[in-house]
């Protein structure tokens, strides 16, 4: 057999040709970035290197997503492309042909899960995003100074009935774009965001080193201070590794069950993660030549996007347009991941029900909402309700906080290291190889990092976190 031709999949009855296949290799990719790449690469990584450091966070982060994510997200495509179905379906089908132990199939439920609830909590940042597109539209933040900044942040997301009508509206308008198909819908979407995604950084980078200079920026983010690192920010970087490439939530899994046979998943894999780290990086330099040129802390926190850059922005020449355009590829961002986390549930229930894909789509974002709803509201009418009140680990958490953390520091690397094991030694060898195309030495030192290294290092960045 040649290991390196794609096998039909083996579900690939439950994938029908046409609509539920992306048009082209191209396509797939474009549509996993536009996924991938979200709040994680343009807000999180961000505000987390500032706060550690700068340089040395960066080079572990390059560190853990080519040593780690990379071997993961292989293995992860592999069982989606194998499958060829829902995340519980694809699962389920390797663990019958492997015949494995059922308990296995806790991966395909975990991989439903996360993004079911996860889109619930997202889409409350997403709503500020589109809070903040408004705001750099009608005023520019025109006299947004820190304290004045600080304090209309609060004040927006205190505002509870108008939160939770643009969250409404936010998870609405994925329930259209899921609705109208695989190429239709997600493809197109994912294609307008990428395109805009280039060319808008490219022009506030540009813009960037026209007005500041990217000198100060490229040696905070490249030139490593080890003295800077501490061992919570050796695990921030591993956990911003996992969450910026978006391996365990689910969404990889699914898209890859529509990927075209005869795809390489090796280069797909890579074509998926160097984008994400470029545009992380690109962020930076969109974000940090404002912020260090007005003495603004890099170190801010997740209050740097939404608090210390409209300041810059009321500071700069052209402020206003780059602001707009700033908060506008946010908010397209944000959205082409909520598309990417509605889809799994869709296509479970689409394949359960035999439902049609406009009332799924709609049923499973309106069930969004509805459960997003004690997050939206925990920063405004529930925002002193603390459900575990000072239990430890769990107390002084708001209902968002604590989804925040159970689908951060517990779900995504637990389904992380389950994808990891069940590829890495429960399926054969020989499974191993015709789904991931991998032959030979490289097949075995594949096997080693996902199946032992990845799942201990996982585990140790958990404990770590936790406790």
């Amino acid at each position: 057999m040649n290991v390196h031709a794609v096998p039909a999949a083996i579900g690939s009855e439950a994938v029908s040709e046409g609509e539920s296949r992306w048009s082209s290799s191209f396509g797939f990719l474009v549509a996993q970035l536009a996924a991938a790449i979200g709040l994680g690469s343009l807000w999180r990584f961000p505000y987390v290197a500032g706060a550690n450091g700068g340089g040395a966070f960066v080079l572990l982060y390059l560190l853990f997503v080519a040593t780690l994510c990379i071997p993961i997200m292989l293995a992860e495509m592999a069982i989606g492309r194998a499958g060829g179905g829902s995340v519980v379906r694809s699962v389920a089908l390797v663990i019958e042909r492997e015949r494995l132990r059922g308990g296995w199939s806790a991966i395909g439920w975990v991989s439903l899960f996360i993004p079911f609830i996860g889109l619930s909590y997202y889409s409350v940042v997403a709503s500020w995003c589109l809070d903040y597109t408004w705001q750099a539209i009608t005023t520019g933040f025109n006299g947004w100074d820190g304290p004045a900044a600080s304090g209309m942040f609060t004040s927006l997301t205190g505002n509870a009935a108008s939160q939770v009508v643009l969250q409404f509206a936010f998870i609405g308008a994925a329930v259209w774009v899921v609705s109208r198909g695989i190429q239709d819908g997600i493809e197109r979407i994912s294609r307008i965001k990428m395109a805009a995604l280039a060319i808008t950084l490219v022009i506030i980078v540009a813009f960037n080193a026209i007005t500041f200079g990217l000198g100060p920026t490229a040696a905070f983010l490249f030139k490593p201070d080890f003295s800077q690192i501490t061992r919570q920010g050796v695990l921030t970087a591993f956990g911003q590794a996992v969450f910026s490439t978006g391996i365990g939530g689910g969404v990889m899994m699914t898209f890859s069950a529509y990927m075209p046979r005869g795809m390489s998943l090796q280069k797909a894999s890579v074509l998926v993660a160097g984008p994400v780290v470029l545009v992380a990086l690109m962020a930076g330099f969109a974000i940090f030549p404002a912020v260090l040129s007005f003495g603004l802390a890099p170190g801010e926190g997740p209050g740097l996007v939404f608090v210390t850059l409209p300041t810059a922005f009321n500071k700069m020449p052209g402020g206003h347009v780059i602001a707009i355009l700033f908060f506008s590829l946010f908010s397209l961002s944000a959205f082409t991941c909520a598309v990417g986390l509605l889809e799994p549930t869709v296509r479970w229930l689409m394949e359960r029900t035999g439902g049609a894909r406009t009332s799924v789509a709609t049923a499973v974002g309106l069930m969004t909402w509805l459960i997003g709803l004690p997050s939206i509201l925990s920063f405004n009418v529930l925002r002193d309700f603390h459900p575990f009140g000072e239990m430890a680990v769990l107390g002084h958490k708001t209902v968002f906080a604590l989804i925040d953390a159970l689908i951060g520091n517990v779900l995504l690397p637990v389904n992380a290291a389950l994808i990891s094991a069940f590829m890495g030694w429960a399926v054969s060898r020989q499974f191993a190889s015709e789904a991931t195309g991998l032959t030979g030495a490289m097949l075995g030192v594949w096997r080693v990092v996902v199946g032992i290294v990845a799942p201990l290092g996982i585990l140790f960045v958990m404990i770590s976190i936790l406790f």
